[in-house]
């Protein structure tokens, strides 16, 4: 299962992961997050609201995931990198060609929809 990413008029296909956490995600869309920037790698945004974890230790981040941070907060992951932190996988951006250049390095408006 894929949905999508549009940030800037740039859409992106997003792969869907197999856990509850993906599930309660994709009910929430359409869903637009203003999303901020950190550590010049992501962008995050809270729910207003917790979804169920599964969390993973990856060590490794790699550009285009997407990951819930603790119980609320999405990240959408532009570089990768090492991190000793944990994450719940929501998904993976299949095609990152120009995702760096697109995210830029300010806020963010991203809108979240399900794929036709």
């Amino acid at each position: 299962m894929t949905f999508q990413m549009t940030i800037d008029q740039q859409t992106f296909e997003v792969g869907l992961a197999n856990n509850p956490t993906a599930k309660a995600f994709i009910k929430q869309l359409p869903l637009t997050m203003t999303m901020a920037e950190l550590n010049g790698n992501e962008k995050f945004a809270d729910f207003s609201h917790t979804l169920p974890t599964s969390q993973i230790t990856p060590g490794t981040i790699h550009e285009g995931e997407i990951m819930l941070y603790g119980r609320q907060t999405l990240v959408i992951f532009y570089e990768t990198f090492q991190t000793p932190y944990s994450y719940t996988p929501i998904g993976k951006i299949i095609a990152t060609d120009n995702l760096k250049n697109i995210i830029g390095n300010s806020d963010i408006e991203v809108h979240f929809t399900k794929s036709n």
